[in-house]
């Protein structure tokens, strides 16, 4: 990380930079259509016509959540949305780190929360500042803005990292929404107990107060710690939905046949179980009420600013939860889809609206996208594509991903961890996954498999490892392989087909 008066002189070159050397006529290699011109040249009138970009990025959101957001709710209907949309890990380090940089951990070097294989500072070290989004934006002379949550372990009083114009960003008190400290451009501010600072409100009034200040084009993420426990609601919240239960699907409360050890054991949840399964469903959707106000709120800002039609809205999480399915108490680091398939909804100049896209994408599919739709090139060597195309309503390439990697090191038990579990919240050991549309296929280190047929078993609940054919499984191994070890664009979607 750079001194913070080091960083600002190093911002204030690469605009004027920017500016004068033309980079907004650079193209991204990523690009899956030609028509990226032709969309930049539709957008409204002015001496700035590239787009804007919002990013609310949620903690640990999953789609059971989504029908308590009736804005969001609207953001679908008037956008599109991505229902085979996936995560690289179940875990925020690992998943923020892909996020910002387009690459997969084995790319990153983030695989945990903490030291020595995770958190900010394996980020830092391997150099994957020097190659995230907004980096690459900022070169290109974006305003770009940060607010909310960065990387597990990074503390208010480190230094801002490179690629932000605007910081806006709390530590790990940031989990209980109240007494935080909020790092403001270099100044300590801190916040207590009362309604107005808790932390989602804040962190709306300040987006509110970018979007109409800044100068245009801008990229503003706003990253909630919400609904991460404690999942602490706003306090006008905290008495909604009096008697939610949590869903109870076809795989709540249920192993899958020919589990691996790690989860054959796991005991029937009792009754104590549900009525902490559903306490906590509660408190998360009063948690993310506060979230859904400022994704209504920040929408209204961008059209009382008339920059709506010029701005991409993008809502997402980094990662999903289980809640009593395969009778794991809340939590994560799973290879099922209630941890790692999350949603992704987009709307903005282009995009149809009411639309799902059902091809195969995933998270490090974002830092192309934006840089591909700014007219920048990548600040590194992302593995993900842009979804430019789709997101515009184009069809995918016929030669387009069939497959997503996750990886996962585990187990943790690191105290210091927020995302700490025990075996029963689910704290698998090392694994690499393979994700297409009609598979998941698990190779854990120490060599135990799991698949599962998804078009006759879309809960997870029969492992056929030990029984599928065996050039089924041998070609499902090769492609994960391929994946696991792939770096770049070109080679990470040759190995995803």
């Amino acid at each position: 990380m750079r001194r913070r008066g080091t960083a600002r002189l190093v911002v204030a070159v690469a605009l004027l930079l920017a500016v004068v050397g033309g980079c907004t006529s650079l193209s991204s290699p990523t690009r899956t259509t030609d028509n990226v011109a032709a969309r930049q040249s539709a957008a409204p009138s002015g001496s700035e016509t590239r787009p804007n970009f919002v990013l609310v990025l949620t903690d640990d959101l999953s789609s059971d959540l989504l029908p308590y957001m009736p804005n969001v709710q609207q953001l679908i209907q008037r956008g599109t949305s991505f229902s085979n949309y996936f995560v690289i890990d179940s875990l925020c380090c690992p998943s923020r780190s892909s996020i910002f940089t387009g690459e997969y951990p084995h790319n990153t070097g983030v695989y945990t929360n903490h030291v020595p294989d995770g958190g900010v500072r394996a980020f830092d070290r391997n150099g994957d500042g020097r190659r995230t989004f907004a980096l690459a934006l900022q070169r290109g002379g974006y305003q770009t803005a940060l607010l909310g949550k960065y990387l597990n372990g990074y503390q208010p009083e480190q230094d801002q990292p490179a690629g932000w114009t605007e910081w806006d960003v709390a530590g790990s008190e940031g989990y209980s929404e109240f007494n935080y400290t909020l790092d403001q451009d270099g100044v300590q501010v801190r916040y207590g107990s009362q309604p107005s600072n808790y932390l989602t409100t804040v962190l709306g009034r300040r987006a509110d107060d970018i979007i109409s200040s800044t100068r245009r084009p801008f990229l503003l993420e706003l990253a909630t710690f919400a609904p991460h426990i404690p999942a602490t609601p706003a306090p006008q919240d905290a008495q909604a939905f009096p008697g939610l239960r949590a869903p109870r699907g076809a795989n709540y409360d249920r192993v899958p046949l020919n589990s691996p050890k790690w989860l054959r054991r796991l005991p029937p949840l009792d009754a104590r179980d549900n009525a902490r399964i559903d306490a906590e469903f509660r408190k998360r959707a009063q948690a993310v009420q506060q979230v859904d106000r400022t994704v209504g709120n920040l929408e209204q800002q961008l059209r009382s600013d008339g920059l709506a039609d010029n701005t991409y809205f993008v809502f997402s999480s980094d990662n999903g939860y289980h809640m009593g399915q395969y009778r794991l108490l809340p939590g994560k680091q799973t290879a099922f889809d209630t941890d790692v398939k999350v949603p992704l909804i987009v709307a903005g100049p282009g995009v149809p609206a009411g639309r799902t896209v059902s091809a195969m994408t995933s998270s490090i599919d974002l830092a192309p996208t934006f840089a591909d739709l700014a007219g920048v090139e990548p600040a590194g060597g992302p593995d993900g594509v842009s979804l430019a195309g789709l997101w515009h309503g184009e069809s995918p390439p016929v030669d387009w991903q069939r497959g997503v990697l996750i990886e996962h090191h585990g187990p943790d038990f690191d105290k210091y961890d927020p995302d700490m579990q025990t075996v029963r919240y689910g704290n698998p050991p090392t694994y690499e996954a393979l994700r297409t549309s009609s598979a998941l296929y698990v190779e854990y280190q120490d060599g135990e498999r799991e698949y599962y047929d998804l078009t006759q078993d879309p809960f997870e609940l029969n492992n056929l490892a030990g029984t599928a054919p065996p050039e089924v499984l041998a070609g499902l191994h090769a492609q994960l392989r391929a994946m696991a070890t792939c770096r770049g664009s070109v080679a990470c979607q040759v190995a995803a087909r």
